[in-house]
């Protein structure tokens, strides 16, 4: 064999070994910090407001009521937003994710090689998915959480810095783009990657507002895990 073959082949031979070594060290590490819980704290008033950590099996909400005497929501997110513009719902799911993967991806079947490796490799930009419901019930999928006043201001700061605001101030609607007639997408901060998930935003907005969480993690799994799901 040529020399130069032989050293391109001894090249690749040790980037398919770093690569494997990395893919293995990964999930090593998303599979103990996910099992690694960070302990609720313990709150400082009456535990008055309803929230819901929810999951499709692949990516987490967490879910607010639309209204209540601290925020509503809709002042910031209108209904005009949603093609349905259903005023009567009661509820709202927010998740972060990659923009791209977001608006280019509504099924797994949409899924192509370069979205996926845009989203992570920190090579995207970033979006928040509002989905509004009329009611929520737990199950294996939704798990209801009740929070403090105080507890509940903290997690409205948090998902409210998550969204990229226009000089205005406001909210940016990424106009013609939903998955049915009852959700929206705007502009967000950050970039997704394979180290800061979706499921990584939906974990820390817990710990931001003193909720059960894990240390890391990037898949819902670690997250219900915690919870005994």
């Amino acid at each position: 064999m040529h020399p130069v073959v032989q050293q391109t082949a001894r090249i690749a031979g040790y980037g398919l070994i770093s690569l494997v070594g990395i893919i293995i060290l990964y999930v090593a590490a998303a599979f103990v910090l996910s099992r690694i819980p960070v302990a609720r704290e313990r709150p400082d008033a009456a535990l008055t407001v309803p929230v819901f950590l929810h999951t499709n099996g692949v990516h987490t909400d967490i879910v607010l009521p639309i209204k209540t005497s601290q925020m509503d929501w809709s002042q910031q997110l209108p209904f005009a937003n949603i093609p349905s513009q259903d005023t009567t719902m009661r509820y709202i799911a927010f998740g972060w994710g990659d923009k791209g993967f977001y608006l280019d991806t509504p099924t797994w079947a949409d899924l192509k090689f370069r979205t996926a490796f845009v989203a992570a490799f920190w090579l995207g930009s970033a979006a928040m998915h509002a989905t509004y419901f009329h009611r929520l019930e737990a199950g294996s999928q939704t798990i209801p959480l009740h929070l403090s006043p105080a507890e509940y201001a903290r997690l409205i700061a948090y998902i409210q810095q998550s969204f990229a605001l226009d000089a205005a101030g406001r909210v940016q609607h990424i106009a013609g783009h939903s998955y049915g007639p009852d959700d929206a997408f705007y502009e967000a901060h950050r970039v997704y990657s394979f180290l800061y998930t979706c499921n990584t935003w939906t974990n820390n907005a817990l710990k931001a507002c003193g909720q059960k969480a894990c240390l890391w993690t990037p898949s819902d799994k670690g997250i219900f895990h915690v919870y005994g799901r």
